[in-house]
């Protein structure tokens, strides 16, 4: 009787610890659907490829405007903010990975010249860190901390967001010069069309595999979505085409459709964009120097004006003699 307890309270408690583990693995284990900047982490070494494009474009198919602002020159070991703005309508919804709709998220990469980095937190100013809320801002890889990744965020919340960036001190990394340096950026809002694989996300248009007629359009259920049955104009036969959750149908049974026409409306409300802007590493030696130059030309100037009140006074005392 004794053993028969004891077994039933063990297999209580391992039912338990496999719940537990089940959800802490949905808590600390996102989906990477969820997580794009983590895609183009993983399958791109460098997020801007040679013609200058930066790699978010291959999956967020929209174009969509974004822009950065940033200070036109700044000093050597000081921290200053770059703004980024991803602007859309808060009010429009996106088709979500199980199909019903949601707000959109944000995300972005900026790309600084090598020797600039995110800002070390007791590094930041007060005023900084308000601005900056909850953001958490990574590397996109280890050994570059010059390019830096942040999302997905909820749009609402950040659709403008605020880079603390570092930049470097020339007299103690000999790769940075004072010169004139491009920052680059790409900012998008919304799901992705083309998952780096090659598969269509959810958030697409699907068109026709084959020309044909449309035999049938069956609802999966449970999975959701529907199965396309075109029966083909040249041979007879049947093609299925799936449409997953989300996307709206715009076709019936019956219709002749050709290849590669449309079967869903394009639910996309999302895109990508990217920007640049120039920053100059200025020497505070140029700035004294400068400094220094215009009080020369001003101090010139007065006492170019006081000499001549001085010659005018000793010519009209010589007249008046």
């Amino acid at each position: 009787m004794q053993k028969r307890i004891t077994n039933n309270w063990m297999k209580k408690w391992l039912i338990l610890l496999f719940l537990v583990s089940i959800s802490f693995g949905k808590v600390n284990c996102p989906s990477v659907s969820n997580a794009y900047p983590i895609l183009a982490q993983q399958n791109y070494e460098n997020p801007r490829e040679a013609t200058g494009r930066i790699v978010c474009a291959n999956c967020h198919l929209a174009k969509k405007p974004v822009d950065i602002e940033a200070p036109q020159s700044v000093l050597p070991n000081t921290v200053f903010e770059a703004v980024v703005k991803i602007p859309y309508d808060t009010q429009i919804k996106q088709v979500l990975a199980n199909g019903k709709k949601g707000g959109l998220n944000v995300g972005a990469v900026l790309i600084l010249p090598e020797g600039f980095e995110l800002a070390p937190s007791d590094r930041i100013p007060t005023e900084m860190k308000e601005k900056l809320g909850k953001l958490s801002f990574q590397s996109y890889r280890p050994d570059k901390k010059n390019i830096i990744v942040i999302g997905p965020v909820p749009g609402k919340l950040y659709s403008e967001i605020v880079f603390p960036i570092l930049s470097p001190d020339p007299t103690t990394n000999k790769e940075a010069h004072f010169l004139k340096y491009p920052l680059y950026v790409g900012g998008n809002r919304g799901r992705g069309q083309i998952y780096p694989d090659g598969s269509k996300s959810n958030n697409t248009v699907y068109t026709a595999s084959v020309m044909g007629k449309i035999k049938k359009v069956v609802r999966r259920e449970g999975k959701g979505g529907y199965e396309i049955i075109i029966e083909e104009s040249s041979e007879g036969r049947e093609a299925t085409d799936i449409i997953p959750p989300g996307p709206e149908l715009i076709i019936s049974e019956g219709e002749s459709v050709k290849a590669d026409q449309p079967l869903t409306n394009n639910p996309n409300v999302g895109g990508f964009g990217q920007g640049e802007v120039e920053i100059v590493l200025q020497d505070p030696l140029r700035i004294q120097g400068l400094l220094v130059f215009f009080a020369s030309v001003t101090l010139a100037q007065i006492f170019l004006v006081l000499k001549k009140k001085q010659f005018e006074k000793v010519q009209l005392a010589e007249m008046n003699f």
